[in-house]
């Protein structure tokens, strides 16, 4: 099943104080002013989702196509998600965890 930034909007939704707004002028998802995803332009295509290094490694190295990076992202905690091939739970936790990575600690718990 494809995903749209409607369905991840959705998704993002669930989780406490999560707003929509946008970061370099595109539309973004943030937790207390902070960017924890953000839907790059059509030309360069993708879901950009916070993560820790571990995470992208595993990602990447999973085979998923849904999953891919560019040189740009090279060194960063982020992982670029292709929403017509993600599978929708693991975009759910995904999205939970960049959440979790921005979110302050008493939203957290």
């Amino acid at each position: 099943m494809a995903m749209n930034w409607d369905e991840v909007v959705a998704l993002a939704a669930e989780l406490p104080e999560t707003e929509v707004s946008t970061s370099y002028r595109t539309p973004a998802l943030k937790v207390a002013g902070k960017t924890f995803a953000r839907l790059r332009t059509e030309a360069e295509g993708g879901l950009m989702l916070f993560c820790g290094l571990d995470e992208k490694a595993a990602l990447l190295a999973s085979g998923d196509p849904a999953y891919f990076t560019t040189a740009h992202y090279d060194g960063y905690g982020s992982i670029l998600v292709h929403l017509e091939q993600v599978d929708p739970q693991q975009l759910r936790e995904l999205l939970t965890e960049a959440w979790r990575t921005k979110a302050p600690v008493r939203l957290r718990r």
